[in-house]
């Protein structure tokens, strides 16, 4: 589905991707950024003018976002994905996703997973639900176990017991700490009361499935964005999942919470753009010839 940004999303349009700048050469790398719980495509606003110019650039509304779509919570996430990805012409380069969205975009990667990547591509064979075009992901603030022993009561009674103040954090840094503090505490209770229940379980039971993820078959470049200060995903939960990946790099932003994105968007911006060169540069050698294995005279 495609649409103008700006426009009025409607509850019973559970994703509405946007294509909201094109490439400069008019043919470079497709992003699409994928938004957390009770966010939106405007997680990205202070992001986007800082990206790649020759990237082309789609955000998604998910029907997670603030407004949200009633009971969407009965659909697994990864099919949300799954069309979020779909409605990108070619399909998506780099998929940059958030909090709730990475776990979502995981889950999705999971069902493409076939095994091994495409004989001398390091890629995933095209499918009607596999990767496709994709050739690297962004993930920011990812929530993560790699045992599901590593899971307890405390992590429910914390997640749980914290998420208001998560939705607040979310509200401060969005507003740049403009609104008072009762404000933004009423204003987060409202957007707890909007996710609900089912709402929080779908993202917890999310959570709880990371152990299940195929990432050793995730033949893919990841970058994993923490903020040494999220009080929703810890840093350890990052760490976790690169030391679970094939290929992966973890950066931690000192000083930073759960949105780096908005809190540090240049340093955010300098991150995707480096990986989008890389994926250039290593398609530019392929293309060119065999690249040389290490240490090959």
């Amino acid at each position: 589905m495609n649409g103008a940004r700006g426009l009025a999303v409607q509850p019973e349009t559970p994703v509405l991707v946007s294509r909201v700048r094109a490439g400069a050469g008019g043919d470079g790398p497709r992003l699409l950024l994928l938004h957390g719980l009770a966010a939106g495509s405007d997680t990205w606003d202070r992001l986007l003018p800082l990206l790649d110019p020759e990237c082309e650039v789609w955000t998604a509304e998910l029907p997670w976002r603030g407004s949200g779509t009633p009971e969407w919570w009965r659909t697994p996430p990864a099919r949300w994905v799954r069309e979020a990805v779909d409605a990108v012409p070619g399909g998506p380069t780099v998929l940059v996703a958030h909090s709730f969205g990475a776990g979502a975009a995981l889950s999705w990667l999971d069902t493409a997973v076939t095994g091994a990547p495409e004989a001398g591509t390091g890629r995933w064979a095209p499918g009607p639900t596999g990767p496709g075009a994709l050739r690297g992901v962004v993930l920011a603030a990812p929530f993560y176990r790699a045992r599901a022993a590593d899971f307890d009561w405390a992590a429910l009674s914390y997640h749980l017991n914290r998420f208001e103040a998560i939705l607040e954090e979310g509200v401060r840094v969005r507003s740049a700490g403009r609104l008072a503090a009762d404000i933004q505490q009423r204003m987060a209770a409202k957007v707890r009361d909007r996710v609900g229940c089912h709402g929080w379980m779908r993202f917890f039971d999310t959570y709880l499935s990371t152990p299940d993820l195929r990432t050793p078959a995730m033949h893919l470049p990841f970058l994993l964005v923490s903020g040494s200060e999220d009080i929703a995903a810890r840093t350890d939960d990052a760490r976790a999942l690169t030391a679970r990946l094939p290929d992966a790099a973890l950066h931690v932003l000192d000083g930073v919470g759960h949105f780096s994105m908005v809190e540090r968007p240049g340093t955010f911006a300098s991150l995707v753009n480096g990986l989008v060169r890389d994926l250039h540069d290593l398609t530019a050698r392929k293309r060119s010839g065999p690249v040389p294995s290490p240490g090959a005279p």
